[in-house]
């Protein structure tokens, strides 16, 4: 049984920094096929998990459940499930547990949940729960230690919290960073962060968390900027905070879609390397389920070498997984 915080602690006590990558549930059988072609191009370049979201409402319950079976057992990572309160009654909570246990993993994220397609807001379902600490207690309740927990954090606040005014907007920060560590004291392991362009507003989160008692690892949580519509749409639903000089650099160029991509490769590159400067354990890169720009940024900052390529990177894998496992 591989806990996904053990590995992290190991990587920070030897002071070797590390990036893992986040897929989406796809919605069609060709699309879960090319992405697990791609998970195992990108699995050989050593990361050290992966994850696997849940789709707001349970919508592809049944698709992450594959994905991530297919991840732990053909794949040969180390995986996340994500797993969420919305539309959630106990018992699919259950049964979602008990089929994780029974493909080989052992590393839950716990989520409250986006609302479903078509809802402003978040509703606890009958016979569900209200929020991530919920999930959080039970899972510990019914499963002990048998699994390892991960939590989001808000370098900004829960886009649910964010106001415009300021002194208000200070207090939900901090009752947000209350809220951490009370899942942190329910059972919570490792916290990854939502995404943000401001480098310095995760190093305040990170100083603010230690501040108040959450000593474990937090780690930065990266989008490349692949698309400018994404982007936007992106940045819209999360509320979060860009940069002058990002938006004004994507404006500029948003006609192009390969100087937008080209932009978000050598911004993601600045700011992993500034994460990693600065004090972050690693980067966990939102992939998109793409794989160009996020490898590109992790050969850039030299978490993988730029020799390495995706084939060969699989050639090295093929020939010995138990290797490439043990080195993950």
């Amino acid at each position: 049984m591989v806990k996904i915080i053990d590995k992290l602690n190991d990587k920070i006590a030897a002071g070797e920094p590390f990036f893992s990558f986040e897929y989406f549930p796809p919605k069609t059988d060709e699309g879960v096929a090319n992405l697990r072609e791609r998970q195992h191009r990108m699995a050989a370049l050593g990361p050290t998990f992966c994850d696997i979201t849940w789709g707001a409402g349970g919508s592809t319950a049944d698709v992450t459940l594959d994905v991530a079976r297919s991840m732990q057992q053909e794949v040969g990572v180390e995986t996340m499930m994500h797993l969420t309160c919305t539309n959630m009654p106990v018992e699919k909570l259950q049964e979602a547990l008990a089929k994780a246990k029974e493909y080989g993993i052992t590393n839950i994220l716990a989520l409250r949940g986006d609302p479903p397609k078509g809802q402003d807001h978040f509703e606890v379902v009958e016979g569900g729960f209200s929020c991530a600490l919920d999930l959080i207690k039970y899972i510990r309740a019914e499963h002990g230690d048998f699994f390892g927990i991960g939590v989001s954090g808000y370098p900004e606040a829960h886009p649910d919290v964010i106001v415009d005014e300021p002194e208000a907007m200070d207090k939900n920060y901090w009752a947000d960073i209350a809220y951490l560590k009370q899942k942190m004291e329910a059972g919570a392991d490792f916290v990854v962060t939502q995404l943000f362009y401001d480098c310095d507003r995760y190093f305040k989160f990170v100083k603010d968390c230690r501040s108040v008692g959450i000593t474990c690892p937090i780690l930065p949580g990266v989008m490349p900027v692949m698309t400018h519509g994404g982007f936007k749409r992106m940045t819209s639903f999360c509320k979060t905070a860009v940069p002058q000089h990002i938006a004004d650099a994507l404006d500029a160029i948003k006609g192009n879609d390969d100087a937008v991509k080209a932009y978000g490769i050598s911004l993601g590159t600045m700011m992993c390397q500034r994460l990693l400067a600065g004090g972050a354990p690693g980067v966990h890169m939102y992939t998109l389920n793409l794989e160009r720009s996020a490898v590109a940024i992790l050969e850039n900052v030299g978490l993988i070498a730029k020799q390495q390529s995706l084939a060969d990177g699989l050639a090295a894998k093929q020939a010995s997984p138990a290797k490439q496992l043990v080195a993950a």
